[in-house]
């Protein structure tokens, strides 16, 4: 991996070099004070924190005002083109391409703003950057004082910016003007009267994306995407640079990875409206269905791991691997009823869990589909996972009929096994004659190149409208000198190498464990929450109606399927409204303190349960779980270390490994309460999961500062 103050130098624009962050100059500075300086003293922390966060505002007074200046520079050419096609509207010269000729420097102008958005993301990296090594080196958590102490600023230099008044006032004429200019679109008047018409413009469409990447506003599919838990480039796509892995995109290897992901969740919630029944038929307790349900979450804690090794070499052997393993195991799960071995149900979960291909169907997403569809490959996963929940118990509520064929039982209990296990070997034969392969990335030095080497998670896609800096005055000679003094090639080259050892992949999960900050397992803390809250009110659902509402197998697959489908409605809502005007971590929290409400709304009190308590807790637990889900991905994307975006033990993984692992244990506590009476249950299982919420709360209220 190219380390980014290497990669700052190569890619910056050299006439604005000396309006770049002193990337360099900075982290001499850290590493000065990691080894001269004594912090054993409170005077001694705080003098060379303000030192620091002083030579931060210069930094960034220094980026500001250049944005200031190249953007009224940007404004009077749109000022000078504006006036000049006037002139030629009215005067209607003989030359007739005139239009191409504005079109041509519409279109340049827009380039250059691009160009200038490019610069700032730049700058906004390498201040995260720059914030992190001092809180690893320094060992003081400089980001959470930096931030609080300027978000809220009157005279924030950066909040002002990146409201970006003057840039989409630029987006604006570039947008009319380009429209009108287009020769199918000459009847067009005005790009307010057809909003939806000049979208399409490429050049718009980049400003725009890098925009959205400088701020926290996000839309429906970004949102979305969230959930999927995919690395990102760590260093900004520079304009106009090509995807290079363009040719590799294969859109049917993409179909039949979604696919996968769909018939996974479906086989995963099929069973969950007749679990305890089928519990029953064997002679065990109702509440055993907290076993055959989690036996597949078990083996997933497993398969996940080899899983992911795998996708370093290949995407298809593990598929076919995956689909195997889920054919017999959902064949044993249906012949164990005839069997009357509860042994051999078990056994048929457990061989469905470790044909999880989860992290697979993420890999191929990242690796092997071109940025500019990644979000929408993104969304897709996503999509299919809810969907698939949906579906699950909507299917099994389908499947009631009794019925004997060549001495095997076809009912409610053994059809969820014989569908999927149709499912499956139709998938196997779609897939041994549809997929292709991608080549793999060519090995140098031990580690892959292309796109995968560049692959990391993004430190710094939202937090760029938080690093608020105070107005100061700069001298940018006595930086510049600090900078040039003692810059000889050997040097260079040292803190490079240092630096790009420090960006090699975890081989280990411990090595994994020892990377992981605090603002990063608060972050895996809240997902095992939001996993074991989802995981208990899915689970204990067709026992507790039951119980309490004499519901059948066809109520509770109702019920479950309605919930699945409110996956997607409310993403929709979050992503295209709520967090264009809220905070990243504000709905986190709010998210946790729903979740938290929708437990106790659940308990079983002195009073009638009644069937509008249990669903109002129920749809509240869920919908919170769910915006839960994405907003905190996309957080833990940006405080985890980019060592943790490549190899085998990746980011995805541990949070993974974290959701299945809460899944485990929240099956486990169904079981374990049902050693008690069957009144009991609810409260029991609700109990924990409150206390997990709360825990959740005050430590995301801990590390509230740094979640940006």
């Amino acid at each position: 991996m190219v380390a980014f103050g290497k990669k700052l130098r190569e890619q910056r624009v050299s006439e604005w070099k000396d309006y770049y962050i002193s990337y360099k100059m900075m982290k001499k500075k850290v590493k000065y004070y990691s080894q001269h300086g004594d912090f054993n003293t409170r005077e001694d922390r705080q003098r060379v924190l303000k030192e620091f966060s002083s030579m931060l505002d210069r930094q960034i007074e220094k980026i500001v005002l250049f944005l200031i200046v190249r953007q009224g520079d940007l404004a009077e050419r749109l000022r000078k083109l504006g006036a000049e096609r006037e002139r030629c509207e009215k005067e209607q010269p003989a030359d007739l391409d005139w239009r191409d000729r504005f079109r041509d420097a519409y279109n340049d102008v827009g380039k250059d703003l691009l160009k200038l958005l490019y610069f700032v993301e730049v700058n906004a990296i390498g201040l995260r950057k720059i914030l992190k090594k001092f809180d690893k080196h320094i060992g003081y958590r400089l980001t959470d004082y930096y931030v609080s102490s300027r978000s809220n600023h009157p005279y924030s230099q950066l909040q002002q910016v990146f409201k970006h008044v003057g840039i989409g006032a630029m987006v604006g004429a570039l947008t009319r003007n380009l429209s009108e200019l287009e020769e199918h679109r000459k009847s067009l008047t005005s790009i307010y009267d057809y909003p939806d018409v000049p979208a399409r413009l490429p050049i718009v469409e980049s400003i725009k994306a890098a925009q959205e990447r400088l701020t926290n506003s996000t839309n429906f599919l970004q949102f979305l995407g969230q959930h999927a838990m995919l690395m990102k480039d760590e260093f900004p796509r520079a304009p106009g640079e090509e995807d290079v892995q363009e040719e590799q995109y294969h859109l049917m290897s993409l179909i039949l990875n979604l696919a996968n992901t769909f018939l996974y969740m479906v086989n995963t919630y099929i069973i969950v409206p007749t679990a305890d029944k089928y519990a029953l038929s064997m002679g065990a307790a109702p509440t055993l269905c907290g076993v055959i349900i989690g036996a597949m979450a078990v083996a997933q804690l497993v398969s996940s791991v080899y899983f992911s090794a795998w996708s370093n070499t290949s995407y298809f052997r593990p598929l076919i691997f995956s689909s195997v393993m889920l054919f017999m195991g959902n064949l044993l799960y249906a012949i164990a009823y005839d069997c009357n071995s509860l042994s051999l149900l078990l056994v048929g979960r457990l061989l469905c869990g470790l044909g999880s291909a989860r992290a697979v169907n993420r890999r191929y997403i990242s690796d092997c589909v071109p940025l500019k569809s990644r979000l929408q490959a993104s969304a897709g996963f996503v999509s299919a996972s809810a969907l698939g929940m949906a579906a699950g118990p909507a299917l099994a509520g389908v499947l009631e009929f009794n019925k004997k064929f060549v001495g095997m039982t076809f009912n409610a209990n053994t059809l969820p096994g014989w569908a999927m296990a149709i499912c499956w070997i139709l998938y196997l034969a779609w897939l041994s004659v549809s997929f292709k392969e991608p080549a793999r990335p060519i090995e140098v030095d031990g580690s892959t190149s292309g796109r995968q080497s560049r692959l990391a998670i993004e430190q710094s896609d939202a937090e760029e409208g938080m690093l608020q800096p105070l107005n100061s005055s700069y001298d940018s000679r006595e930086e510049t000198e600090i900078e040039d003094e003692n810059d000889v090639e050997g040097e260079r080259e040292e803190d490079d190498a240092s630096e790009d050892n420090s960006k090699q992949p975890a081989n280990s999960i411990r090595e994994a464990y020892n990377l992981l900050t605090l603002p990063v397992k608060v972050q895996l803390l809240i997902y095992f929450m939001l996993k074991y809250a989802v995981e208990v009110l899915i689970s204990e659902s067709s026992v507790v109606t039951s119980f309490y509402f004499h519901w059948d197998v066809r109520n509770v697959a109702i019920f479950l399927a309605l919930l699945g489908l409110t996956v997607l409605p409310v993403n929709a809502v979050v992503g295209s409204c709520l967090s264009n005007i809220f905070e990243d971590r504000q709905i986190l929290l709010a998210a946790e303190i729903l979740t938290c409400v929708g437990v106790l709304v659940s308990f079983s009190g002195p009073f009638h349960y009644t069937i509008v308590q249990y669903i109002a807790g129920a749809v509240l637990i869920f919908v919170s779980a769910e915006v839960l889900e994405g907003v905190n991905l996309s957080l833990l994307s940006k405080v985890m270390s980019s060592r943790l975006a490549r190899g085998t033990f990746n980011g995805g993984l541990l949070s993974t490994e974290a959701g299945t692992l809460a899944r485990v244990i929240a099956d486990g506590t169904i079981t374990v309460a049902g050693y008690l009476r069957e009144d009991k249950l609810l409260n029991a299982t609700l109990f924990p999961t409150f206390v997990i919420g709360i825990v959740s709360v005050v430590a995301t209220l801990f590390t509230y500062n740094s979640m940006f």
